[in-house]
Parts: structure tokens; C-alpha cells; sequence
């Protein structure tokens, strides 16, 4: 066999399983990388989500306990016209459109737009709608 013909063969296996894995990250290699992201102190000089929210039941650091925040979303998200990952997504980007009771406007930053790239924040919201 001639050594392009090899090199073709390589690729096209690889492709093939490119192809089906999607060539991206799985949802579970998404949260994973988002449950990193939440546990960082620090995100570009902007307090990390690690710094003010718990994933304790009824643990108030500064923020609500975010634990089963992914079902709270469902239920959240449905009461607003939009689903999980969509409520999750606003809550992120701008933290005071839905208020937790008990919980002030202006604590949360609202620079997490600015701050984490797309990336970033579809992985963080996978890793909060896994929380249950």
C-alpha cells in the first residue's frame, strides 16, 4: 500500500468518528467542564459562582444554595415562558431579571456576558441543569 493511501484511510476513519460523536463535547463532558468553571473563586477578576452560591440544600453564602437548581428551572422557566436552559441562561447573564425571594437586585454581577466566552457559559449551564 502507498503511504497516501494509508494517510486517506487514517482520515477517513477519523472522520467517521468525528462524525458520530457529533465532533464536539457531549453534554456530560460539557457539564463537566461547567462544574470547573463553578468552582473557580475567580472568573477574569469577577467573582466565580463557587464565591457566593452553595450547592448545599438551604447553605446561603451570598447567593441562594443552587442546589436542584436544575429543576427549579423547569418549574421557573415554565412560569416565564421558557424552558430550563433558557432561564438558566438569563439568570447567568442577567442575574436580576427573576429575583429569588429573599434576595436583593445589584448583588450578582451582571458582567458574565462580558466575562465568559459562549463556550463557557453553555457549559456552566449544562453543569447547573444536571443539578438535581
Amino acid at each position: 500500500m502507498k503511504k497516501g493511501t494509508v494517510l486517506l484511510a487514517v482520515f477517513v476513519v477519523l472522520a467517521i468518528g468525528l462524525a458520530g460523536c457529533g465532533g464536539g463535547e457531549s453534554a456530560d463532558g460539557a457539564a463537566a467542564a461547567g462544574e470547573e468553571l463553578f468552582n473557580q473563586s475567580v472568573i477574569d477578576s469577577t467573582p466565580g459562582c463557587v464565591t457566593c452560591h452553595s450547592l448545599e440544600p438551604g447553605e446561603v453564602i451570598v447567593g441562594p444554595s443552587l442546589a436542584g437548581f436544575g429543576e427549579e428551572a423547569e418549574e421557573e422557566g415554565e412560569a416565564a415562558g421558557m424552558s430550563a436552559e433558557e432561564f438558566i441562561r438569563q439568570s447567568i447573564v442577567e442575574p436580576d431579571a427573576v429575583l429569588t425571594e429573599g434576595f436583593d437586585a445589584g448583588i450578582m454581577p451582571g458582567n458574565y456576558d462580558e466575562v465568559l466566552s459562549q463556550e463557557q457559559l453553555d457549559n456552566l449551564v449544562e453543569f447547573l441543569l444536571s443539578l438535581e
